[in-house]
């Protein structure tokens, strides 16, 4: 019997859509049918009439329709006061139809950071929130203790978008029954266990303290350009996107958009320091190591890497 699958949209910008539609090895079809998946609905790839997908949701509330996975995409917006008004579909808010399938499916997928912490309007007067976490804190929308009826948690897939690699290999982990490894976030740590710094391609202009101070140079983006790659778990130098590229191998600093308080309140291409050192220092190294080891470092920087920071 196929696995079936339903695709809800919530209050987003459907990206996490459009990197899913991208995937190439294999694509999408291929990945359908290769793990013999239904597609009950998703708002970019189904056909039905209102009537005849208004059944399909009836159908499904009342169990008579099985419900494998449930993939959410976009913030779960509460607003106005907890209403949910904001957001409706068939006139009713779409939180609670989330909350319905949500009881009734295998698998529920929070796909992108939207949807996994609540994203750009966990902060404003829609009242979103993730669909178990309101960014750092678990709980979200569906609560700290929910479970799918598979036992697992939301498993979530943050970034702005979710890498479609992401997306098809967590797919075909629980479809083919292996066991996920999970962060305190509830991201699998096959992609998330890792900082995007670690597998930057200027890492070593990092280690001696090699520094870009505008666009163009070649250095690392850390420590004047706001990177996030050594605050931000995520798979971005891991999987890179269209298979050639990420963000630092660019030049672009990491948004951080894998980290549960994306998008920040401070501006992405600045570095917010004290006298010169960063507020925020990599994960797990503190402050007086930190400014020890840096001088140092940067005092015995090979001539290689201070010759090669040159505009391009």
């Amino acid at each position: 019997m196929s696995a079936t699958l339903y695709w809800l949209q919530c209050g987003g910008c459907g990206g996490d859509t459009m990197s899913l539609l991208g995937a190439e090895s294999p694509d999408l079809v291929e990945l359908l049918r290769w793990l013999d998946v239904e597609i009950l609905w998703h708002p970019s790839l189904s056909d039905r009439s209102p009537h005849e997908h208004q059944n399909l949701l009836e159908r499904i509330l009342s169990g008579r329709q099985a419900l494998d996975v449930l993939c959410i995409e976009g913030t779960i917006i509460r607003g106005p006061g907890g209403t949910g008004m904001y957001d409706l579909v068939a006139g009713h808010p779409k939180k609670d139809l989330l909350a319905g399938l949500a009881g009734q499916a295998r698998f529920v997928l929070a796909v992108g950071t939207c949807a996994s912490f609540g994203g750009i309007g966990a902060d404003g007067a829609v009242e979103a929130c993730g669909v178990q976490f309101l960014k750092w804190e678990k709980g979200g929308f569906l609560g700290a203790t929910f479970t799918a009826r598979s036992g697992l948690p939301v498993i979530n897939l943050p970034g702005c978008p979710c890498h479609c690699d992401v997306v098809a290999n967590t797919l075909t982990a629980l479809l083919c029954k292996q066991a996920i490894p999970l962060s305190e976030f509830n991201a699998p740590l096959a992609w998330y266990g890792l900082l995007v710094h670690q597998g930057c391609t200027r890492n070593e202009y990092h280690e001696y303290r090699v520094e870009d101070q505008s666009f163009g140079e070649k250095g690392c983006l850390f420590f004047h350009m706001g990177c996030h790659g050594p605050l931000a778990y995520g798979p971005c130098n891991k999987v890179l996107w269209n298979r050639r590229s990420s963000k630092t191998r660019v030049g672009v600093p990491c948004f951080g958009c894998t980290r549960p308080d994306f998008p920040q309140p401070y501006p992405f291409y600045y570095t917010r320091n004290i006298e010169g050192i960063p507020k925020q220092l990599p994960d797990g190294v503190d402050r007086a190591h930190y400014m020890a080891y840096k001088g140092m470092a940067a005092a015995a920087a090979p001539a290689r890497l201070k010759d090669r920071k040159t505009r391009v």
